[in-house]
């Protein structure tokens, strides 16, 4: 089959199977307007303009993905992990045959992963609709280039601790456990309007561009790596990838509120509130 007819198959399969999944909530959001409020649906024609210009973008997207990104990063994970690669030409033969697996060996893998994690977190869509809205919400108070590097700093860091976690062979439930135990004591001090933020911060950023790569990446290290299952290991990066931004967003609030402290003490290093607070 050519290329060009197997591409309009691929589009047309995924354009239907798009419509009937984004069409109930398009129903839901009707039936609610006419049974429930009882009023006419505002702007009806752009609505359903919006709506078809909704299903063609999913439409391109996720074909978009089976083209590109998932390839891309199984490609990645695959020659970073190249015994050729990691230990040159000389050593590639005497690797395949060593047993067990040296985390030490893959830290351009690791280096990969901070970055992609890093760079698809800035780039994500929903952070920097989120970001913008936070920031016209708080006054200008919590800036929207600050919150996005500090999300795609927690995501960088929790991506390059899983692919580890993969060529370790250490327990997923141990990184999640430890990291929200750090959650749980960075809440009972990080000031209380980041606290809500920072635990939606996980959410947003695993969404349309990250995850694809993301999962890509880790699939395709586990089939790379010896001794790892694609089902047992290559998924969880995405766990690590939500959690960690809670993390680096509730420290960011943490580092703010201790710079403008001590910009509030006078030259002489005394803080006026310890003057109110005297008798």
């Amino acid at each position: 089959m050519p290329p060009a007819t197997s591409l309009a198959i691929d589009l047309v399969d995924t354009l239907w199977s798009t419509v009937l999944d984004v069409a109930p909530i398009l129903l839901i959001l009707v039936l609610f307007q006419v049974m429930v409020l009882r009023q006419k649906v505002p702007h009806l024609r752009r609505m359903i303009l919006g709506f078809l210009y909704v299903v063609l973008g999913l439409d391109l997207f996720l074909v978009g993905l089976e083209m590109a990104l998932f390839p891309l990063g199984e490609i990645m994970a695959t020659q970073l992990t190249d015994p050729a690669f990691i230990h040159g030409a000389e050593g590639a033969e005497a690797a395949r045959g060593a047993d067990g697996v040296r985390w030490r060996d893959y830290l351009w893998v690791y280096a990969f992963a901070a970055a992609i994690g890093f760079s698809t977190t800035i780039a994500e869509p929903a952070l920097i609709a989120v970001s913008l809205k936070v920031t016209e919400v708080s006054g200008g108070a919590v800036r929207s280039g600050g919150l996005r590097v500090a999300v795609a700093v927690g995501v960088s860091i929790g991506v390059a601790l899983g692919t580890m976690r993969i060529v370790t062979g250490w327990s997923l439930p141990l990184f999640i456990v430890i990291g929200y135990v750090v959650v749980i004591v960075q809440t009972a001090f990080a000031p209380r309007a980041i606290v809500p933020l920072a635990y939606d911060s996980g959410g947003v950023t695993t969404s349309t561009v990250t995850v694809p790569l993301v999962t890509a990446l880790g699939l395709g290290l586990a089939s790379s790596i010896p001794g790892r299952s694609p089902l047992l290991d290559g998924f969880g990066l995405i766990a690590l990838a939500s959690l960690f931004p809670m993390i680096t967003v509730m420290g960011y609030a943490q580092l703010g509120a201790l710079v403008a402290r001590r910009a509030a003490r006078r030259p002489d290093g005394r803080d006026p509130r310890q003057e109110r607070d005297q008798p």
